[in-house]
């Protein structure tokens, strides 16, 4: 092998474990050039939305400072055309959940999201920050008041700012989904399905059904509607 080969070799190799570790570190990597003949940046959304502080090392953590500036990035390359965001999440920090669903929203070439096995309280936003939304059948969304981490709510001002943390959740779905803004909080406040607690679980076609995700699908399905609204564009 002569050294231009070598070199062109070393380098493949050295991106190629690049990729791995971005994948491995950030849960994201750039599905270059697929068959369809368009780039799609994959950004996937596991375990807690990490906010300001540091969650355990034990915990699968989406770090949102992380997620911040690589959402940045997509926004400011030509090359990305579409992405792909993949969602399993017990939820986590209100404003980093919101400040990365915002970015989503914001980006301008098409968005997708799938929900695999849950998406559950900040979740909920996030799935609906995409311009199409999927769910596998046996998925599930939470929606629950905002929690307040064992706080002795003490005052009618704590209240007040809970009303107001609320509120941005229920205004941000109700504008990126089908369902309305008291039809959501009603869900939010259900009494009859968590025994300790408020709120609703709905899982696969209930959501769909609810108006908060488009349709009910796979990793097929998110990916062929991605590239068919990238064609659209073209």
């Amino acid at each position: 092998m002569g050294n231009g080969a070598a070199e062109e070799e070393k380098l493949k190799k050295e991106v190629e474990e690049k990729i791995d570790e971005r994948l491995e570190e950030y849960g994201q990597m750039t599905l270059d050039h697929s068959g369809r003949h368009h780039n799609i940046h994959l950004l996937s959304i596991i375990g807690e939305v990490e906010g300001h502080e540091n969650l355990s090392g034990n915990s699968k953590a989406t770090k949102y400072d992380h997620v911040l500036p690589k959402l940045a990035e997509i926004e400011d390359n030509e090359e990305v055309e579409g992405l792909l965001v993949l969602l399993n999440t017990s939820g986590g920090d209100v404003d980093a959940g919101l400040a990365i669903a915002e970015m989503i929203a914001s980006l301008s070439i098409p968005t997708v999201s799938l929900v695999l096995g849950g998406s559950h309280s900040i979740g909920v936003p996030l799935a609906v920050s995409s311009d199409y939304s999927f769910i596998v059948p046996t998925g599930t969304m939470m929606i629950h008041p905002v929690r307040m981490s064992g706080m002795v709510i003490g005052t009618s001002q704590t209240y007040e700012y809970f009303e107001m943390i609320q509120d941005r959740i229920l205004s941000f779905v109700s504008r990126h989904s089908k369902i309305g803004y008291d039809k959501l909080r009603s869900l939010m406040h259900n009494t009859e399905m968590l025994t300790r607690d408020l709120g609703t679980v709905l899982v696969g076609q209930e959501t769909v059904d609810a108006g908060l995700i488009d349709e009910v699908g796979g990793i097929r399905e998110a990916l062929s509607k991605l590239h068919a609204m990238i064609d659209g564009l073209h």
